[in-house]
Order: C-alpha cells, then structure tokens, then sequence
C-alpha cells in the first residue's frame, strides 16, 4: 500500500465512480480499476461494492476512507515541513555560549535572525569553551562562541571579534580621570581576576599583559564571571583588566580606561562541527561579521 493507491480510493470514494475519478486523476480508468483491485487484494477486504449501474463504500470502505484522508493529510503536511526545513525557514538552532559574549553582540544577531526566521527556535547553553568544544562533537549543539581554539579536528572555527582590554577601576581611583594609563602605574593595585582553573585563557591573557608592562598583577580576589569582576570594581575592592566591550555595562561608579602600549586581544571564535549540513546554521552564520575588531 502506497500514498498513489491512497489517492485513488479516495477520489474514487468521493465520485462513486470510475470514470469520472479516472478524469480527476488524468489517468484512464484501467489502471485506476486495477490499482483499487491490488489495495483492495493487499487489505484483505471490499472497499466497493460493484455492479453495472452503482459503486458505492462499504462498511470498511467508509472507515478506510475517513482514515485515508486524515493520513493524506499528514503526509501532505510532513511534506510541507520537510520543505521548510530544507529551505530553513523552520527547525531548532542551538547555540553554546560564555557569559560574555553577551556583551559582543550575540544578542544583536540572535535577534536579526529570529526577525529574519521568525518560526526556527533558538535555545541558548551558557558553557565554557571546553564545554563547548564537547558538546559540538557530540552534537549537543549546533554552533558555539569560546575564546581558545585548542583540539580543531572535528571543528570548524572562524574568528567572531577580537577586541582590546581595558582598564577598569572605581571612579574614586585617582588615575581613574585619564584617558589612557600605562599598567605600570598599577603593579601595586590589589587585581580582580578570574581562577585559572574557571578560564585559564583569560587568566593567562591578563597575567600576560601585566608581565609584558614590568610586573605580576596581585591578585586579591577570584570571581567566577565578568558582571561579578566589575561588581566588585564598583565596591572598591581593586581593579581589573576587562575586555573592551565591558564598556556597554555604564557602572555609575566605574571607569573604563584605555590601557597603553598593550597589543594583546580577546579573542572570541564562533565553531561548529566539520560535518555538520544544517542550512539553519548556514543561515545563521551569514548573519555574523567575523573577524571584526
């Protein structure tokens, strides 16, 4: 039994007739006869009740019909579905993230995209780039936004942004009404940083910049997320190197300062799988400005 044969018992059963079914259908009504013939053979029952002058259902064929249309319909759906999907105007899209991507503009382009694919459902994983790099390999996601690029073989990766750091302090600092600082004012500044356990490429990029300005930062307190480290700048609990696009929090109380004489960025790079075919990430990707700065 196939979708074709569903078709023709159902015209059949609407006309009562096979030659004017056999018109609806552009057919002849050989075929069309032989087709409900071999339906019928493969069900094990009537459909029809024939006779020279009338065709009519019978008790099975009423029931089948009704059943026929319903899973006509939904075949007809699946296809329209399938369609969708292969266009990617519908699915599901799922993006790992770290808490600060937030503040590059992930938001931004989530939005467009929603604007753009208004039916395709997006769910968000906030993960570290480890936990990321995992969950692409076993397909737990689709796409994903880390800061070290460590084992690529089965990822693909472009880079998202790259950005300055900053100087972050509390607006009661007394260097904190310059426009630019050299670090080297700073070596006896109690620091805010991550554990290098928590980011160990944030930890090692900061401690990097203050080696390269003549000195190891002192390290006072271990917070565990961006927001937190800036938090505790507005406290007056000491300071921090943030990456640039902090600057979108406007804390009252704090001021973001241009760090001179550094060269080293934050790096943010989009991945995903290396086999991965979806047309919604196609979509999605399109939509990014890699490689900004």
């Amino acid at each position: 039994m196939n979708l074709k044969q569903l078709r023709y018992f159902v015209t059949v059963a609407e006309e009562l007739h096979f030659g004017r079914a056999a018109q609806r259908l552009h057919i002849s009504q050989p075929p069309l006869s032989m087709s409900i013939q071999q339906l019928e053979s493969h069900l094990g029952f009537a459909l029809f009740l024939r006779n020279n002058k009338n065709v009519a259902l019978t008790d099975a064929g009423t029931l089948f019909y009704r059943e026929a249309l319903m899973l006509l319909k939904h075949a007809d759906d699946m296809q329209q579905i399938g369609e969708r999907v292969a266009q990617g105007t519908i699915g599901h899209l799922r993006i790992g993230f770290t808490s600060s991507t937030l503040f590059r503009g992930l938001n931004q382009y989530i939005a467009s995209f929603q604007k753009q694919y208004p039916q395709v459902e997006i769910s968000l994983r906030e993960l570290n780039s480890y936990e990321q790099f995992q969950a692409i390999k076993q397909e737990q996601i689709n796409l994903g936004f880390v800061h070290t690029l460590n084992d690529t073989e089965q990822i693909s990766h472009r880079l998202f942004l790259a950005e300055e750091f900053i100087c972050c302090m509390p607006k009661s600092h007394p260097l904190a009404q310059r426009n630019s600082i050299d670090l080297k004012h700073l070596q006896h500044e109690p620091f805010i940083l991550f554990p290098r356990a928590v980011s160990p490429y944030y930890h090692d990029q900061i401690t990097a910049i203050c080696v390269n300005a003549g000195f190891s930062p002192h390290l006072v307190h271990e917070v565990r997320n961006w927001l937190t480290i800036v938090e505790f700048v507005e406290l007056g609990l000491g300071i921090a190197l943030v990456p640039k696009s902090m600057q979108s929090l406007k804390k009252d109380h704090v001021r973001f300062i241009e760090i001179e004489n550094n060269d080293i960025l934050s790096e943010t790079h989009c991945i995903w799988n290396k086999r991965s075919s979806s047309i919604l990430l196609d979509h999605f990707l399109q939509l990014l400005p890699f490689g900004a700065v």
